[in-house]
């Protein structure tokens, strides 16, 4: 029997699947600065999402991960608080 999903569950999903992507992205960044020293990893990691991603990406970022961030590597969870935020319109 094929189950059909609704469309909330389909946008769940989605939204899912985009958290779990920045969070590989952010944790590769992560795994490039984790040998330079703590707080110069933090702030290039951070440096880095605000120059190379979108504002978009960085709001999702920030959001996204503001109540359960344990697919962040540690690094990374110090650093998403230093992603600027989108600006409002």
């Amino acid at each position: 029997m094929i189950e059909m999903k609704s469309n909330e569950a389909i946008t769940q999903d989605h939204a899912s699947e985009h958290l779990a992507k920045l969070a590989f992205m952010a944790n590769q960044i992560g795994d490039f600065f984790k040998s330079y020293p703590e707080a110069e990893a933090i702030a290039s990691i951070a440096d880095h999402i605000n120059q190379f991603w979108t504002k978009r990406m960085r709001e999702e970022f920030r959001t996204g991960f503001e109540r359960d961030a344990s697919a962040l590597s540690p690094l990374v969870r110090q650093a998403r608080d230093k992603v600027r935020p989108a600006p409002a319109a």
